[in-house]
Order: C-alpha cells, then structure tokens, then sequence
C-alpha cells in the first residue's frame, strides 16, 4: 500500500546474477539467479568475501549455540578458501547444508541471500 492508502505497485523488469529477499521472520521470499558454472561462476575470492561478510553480519544476532556453530562451519570454510585458493569440491555444498540448516537464525541477514546466491551460481 501506499502512504495515501491506495495499492502501490513494484514492478522488476529483469534482475541477473544477484540475490534479494523480501519480508522478515516467519515472512521470508529469498530468489536467487541461478547462473551455472561457467565464465561467469563466483572465484574462491568472491565466495571468500561472502563468507566472511556473513560471519561478520553474525556478531549482531544474540549469542547461542546454532550462532557458534554456524560460525564455526563458516571459519572452517574460510580456511579453506584462503588456504586453497581455490573452490574446492564438496565446499558449495557444504555451505549450502549450512545456510538450510540455520536458516532461522539467518533469515534477516542480508549476507545469507549474497552468500546463497554465490553458491547458486556455481550450480551442483
């Protein structure tokens, strides 16, 4: 709606290579592009990036286990990343595994959609 009371309207003409999600807790529509493996897939670099702008995003939700756990899986992913240099087999996944499993504790948390959507774009 709008301020006036009358129905707004939003209208999305194409969005690519991206990921947005609307709503809040118990209200949420995360979409994501799925771009494949090719040319234009995330490197290590950009899905490093990712991962630590989501562990960073995490110091502000209260403290619990789920939030040390999720930490934890992110840090070792991080690890990984940095030492490797590369994306390396089973590590999407992973992380995929992670993010489905804490999705209540992320479902505000902006860098969850940009990290989802890095690792939709690399495909299965």
């Amino acid at each position: 709606m709008t301020q006036d009371g009358g129905a707004g309207e939003v209208r999305i003409n194409r969005i690519e290579g991206s990921a947005f999600s609307i709503g809040g807790t118990n209200n949420t529509n995360t979409t994501i592009h799925q771009g494949g493996t090719g040319a234009g897939a995330p490197g290590a670099a950009e899905l490093l990036e990712a991962v630590r702008e989501l562990r960073i995003a995490l110091v502000r939700l209260p403290r619990s286990a789920d939030r040390s756990a999720l930490d934890a899986e992110l840090d070792e992913a991080a690890g990984e990343l940095e030492e490797a240099g590369e994306i390396r087999p089973g590590l999407p996944a992973r992380l995929r595994g992670a993010l489905q499993r804490w999705a209540p504790l992320v479902d505000s948390v902006n860098a969850a959609a940009a990290l989802g959507g890095l690792l939709a774009s690399l495909g299965s």
